[in-house]
């Protein structure tokens, strides 16, 4: 899993001094909401790296046709306890087969790590509080698990040599 630090992230939103920019500048490294990215897609060049910040309100349907165009799909938690950021990796994934990286921002903790691994993010932007190193290990305390996830569809039973 990476981990994203706001320093060192090279994508960079579109906002001015008023709020989101209803119609960016094509740039390479954008990340868009999605109604920039509504707003703009049809003119939008094509080969530019393009990212898309999804509300964990939003239907990813509403992104699927545009997914093989994006290189990186952004999913807010706003509050921890808030788990659909969770089914919209795990959709982007599964059903759309998104290559492109998934990362998770907001209130990301050491102890979702797991599970965000799990349903297909690939990326996080941990919150303030959390350290990278208490992650790091928390990825390593669950090295399998019984059930198929998008990493490896086949449940345990198949995956071991008999």
């Amino acid at each position: 899993m990476k981990f994203v630090t706001p320093a060192q992230d090279p994508w960079h939103t579109c906002a001015g001094e008023d709020g989101p920019q209803p119609h960016p500048a094509a740039a390479d490294h954008k990340l868009l909401t999605l109604e920039q990215w509504h707003a703009v897609r049809d003119t939008w060049p094509q080969g530019l790296a393009t990212g898309v910040l999804l509300s964990n309100e939003a239907d990813v349907a509403e992104l699927a046709a545009d997914l093989p165009r994006l290189s990186l799909v952004v999913l807010q938690f706003p509050k921890w306890v808030d788990g659909r950021a969770y089914s919209q990796a795990h959709m982007l994934r599964a059903r759309y087969k998104f290559p492109g990286e998934i990362r998770a921002i907001g209130e990301v903790l050491v102890d979702m790590l797991p599970l965000l691994k799990r349903c297909g993010v690939d990326a996080v932007q941990l919150r303030g509080d959390q350290r990278q190193d208490a992650a790091e290990r928390a990825l390593g305390f669950f090295p399998g698990h019984y059930q198929a996830d998008v990493n490896e569809p086949r449940p345990l039973f198949a995956r071991t040599g008999a």
